[in-house]
């Protein structure tokens, strides 16, 4: 297929756009959720455009799904107040409500959420550009995690309704939260990255203020009656605007407690500066990475192919886990790029709705002049396209763009591109691969295709302490979520996953007695009488 008919027929008339996905008008967010309830913003609106242009007699018009509140610092101090109120030092209804009950409301909230399935999928694809099958991925995973999240929950308070008897002390150990959190998720993943701190920080008995990405904002207006309806006033507070404004606000006043933000390092590192007591503050951080996928000459070049692809390109390399430069032997260089874009080629450019679409537009503004910025870096020194179509662009469509031979003068070599654009970097011997990754300033994962154990045994060995995760023969990715998630260096703080996640959003706590017959008197009476929510031998089927 040629760039002509690429471009030419990419964007639709609004005619041309099936019923089922067509939008309803505008969408005239004013609403937030502070302190249990809908509260609305008479100010200004921040405007929300797709990435979907319409064509017509004019020309390629981008379309404008609606606007939500921009608020002020002020106001979202108001959902701190609330959080802080709910939590009320750790005396308030939900911080010590039962484990069994906070879980009854978080199976509720489920239960609406999945109401929502339709809009919320749709809005996915109108917002960010997310294909229809990985739209609908990301909505049933996310709420596959939140079963996990309960299940998770359950097994750890099973394991904690026992007493513990050492050098002659009883004790009983539980998880109890940490105060109140500021959830901030990413674009790319506005539900299901997002739902992966909200979520556990919400069932572990936390209050929380959450801020919507900068992207996939409007697709959180079908779960604000929700999340209204199925927690207490003040638990869950749902801001919006410039989070330059609001974000550093709450976080200068000193009143949080968890830090939970996928993004940059850069924008994380700013805003923990701002916290005057940063030793009080705890962070989860999911954050950039620059993954490598490692050719060795002896491999089963097909598979390495198919995972390069997919890993570099899925979503439009626009995932934290996705291959973001690839190391190729130089004996398997050319078969593999060949195959490579063989391979991309047949990879669908087209409208997220559009039946078998892997290309789509970008949601990020001025993504487009940055990646081709970046292409023109490394074409300046000494790169080339390799593929057809390379970085042929209309409006917020990119077509992937495959730069060999990358080398470590290029801007690509180090900068996370977060987008279709793939370097391939060939090497002769181990070790230019080696110093990539142990001086690289991220940590994340790192893919190595081979089939020679003891050159794949001695990468493993090699770099086990500078990832969070090594995929043998695979692409990077986040699944299962019972697995670990985390990263080395700039790339992440804390671990997060199904069961991670709930231990980084609290804290244990051991109430403990000598274990005399008075103190086993007192204590079974505490249990009997169900005089304390703590001390229970409760459990939770």
């Amino acid at each position: 297929m040629t760039t002509a008919q690429i471009l030419g027929n990419l964007f639709p008339s609004a005619g041309d756009i099936p019923e089922k996905y067509r939008l309803d008008g505008q969408t005239e967010q004013r609403e937030y959720l502070v302190d249990g309830e809908l509260k609305t913003w008479p100010g200004p609106l921040a405007q929300v455009r797709s990435p979907v242009y319409l064509a017509g007699a004019n020309g390629d018009e981008q379309v404008i799904l609606g606007s939500t509140p921009l608020l002020d610092a002020d106001t979202a101090l108001t959902a701190l107040d609330a959080a802080v109120r709910a939590y009320d030092r750790g005396q308030g209804l939900w911080p010590t409500m039962r484990v069994a009950e906070r879980i009854q409301h978080v199976e509720t909230f489920l239960g609406r959420m999945r109401e929502q399935r339709e809009a919320v999928v749709k809005l996915l694809m109108w917002e960010i550009g997310k294909n229809l099958k990985d739209s609908e991925k990301e909505f049933d995973r996310t709420c596959d995690y939140i079963v996990d999240t309960i299940n998770a929950l359950k097994e750890l308070d099973r394991r904690s309704s026992r007493f513990e008897l050492e050098q002659d002390t009883l004790g009983q150990i539980r998880r109890v939260p940490m105060g109140v959190a500021l959830c901030m998720g990413p674009y790319n993943y506005p539900l299901n990255e997002t739902f992966t701190t909200l979520i556990p920080a919400l069932i572990m008995g936390n209050t929380v203020v959450f801020k919507p990405a900068k992207l996939g904002v409007l697709l959180i207006r079908p779960l604000l009656e929700a999340f209204r309806d199925s927690f207490p006033a003040g638990v869950i507070n749902v801001i919006y605007g410039s989070g330059r404004e609001t974000v550093s606000a709450l976080m200068a006043s000193g009143k949080i407690d968890i830090f939970a933000f996928i993004g940059t390092n850069k924008a994380a590192s700013d805003l923990k500066k701002l916290h005057p007591r940063p030793h009080r503050l705890r962070a989860a951080l999911g954050l950039d990475a620059k993954n490598p996928g490692i050719i060795l000459p002896e491999v089963d070049l097909d598979n390495a192919v198919n995972e390069a692809v997919t890993g570099s390109l899925s979503f439009n390399g626009q995932r934290c886990t996705a291959l973001k430069i690839l190391f190729v032997h130089e004996d398997v260089v050319e078969a593999f790029i060949d195959k490579f874009n063989a391979k991309l080629a047949t990879l669908k450019p087209g409208m997220p709705w559009e039946n078998g679409v892997a290309l789509t537009p970008l949601p990020e503004a001025s993504k487009v002049d940055y990646l081709h910025s970046l292409v023109a870096d490394a074409v300046s020194k000494g790169a080339a396209f390799v593929n057809p179509n390379c970085g042929e662009a209309r409006a917020s469509f990119f077509y992937p763009a495959v730069l060999y031979p990358v080398t470590p003068q290029m801007r690509v070599y180090q900068e996370e591109q977060f987008g279709p654009v793939v370097p391939i970097v060939p090497y002769r011997h181990l070790d230019t691969v080696i110093d990539y990754v142990l001086e690289s300033d991220f940590g994340q994962q790192l893919s190595i295709f081979g089939t020679n154990p003891v050159a794949v045994g001695r990468l493993v060995d090699t770099f086990a302490n500078q990832v969070g995760r090594i995929n043998l023969n695979a692409q990077c990715q986040r699944g299962p979520d019972t697995y670990p998630f985390n990263g080395r260096k700039n790339s992440a703080e804390g671990t997060l996953s199904v069961h991670d996640a709930l231990r980084v959003f609290s804290i244990r706590t051991l109430v403990a007695t000598k274990f005399q017959e008075t103190n086993k008197e007192l204590i079974s009476d505490i249990i009997s009488g169900r005089s304390s929510s703590f001390l229970t031998t409760d459990y939770i089927f």
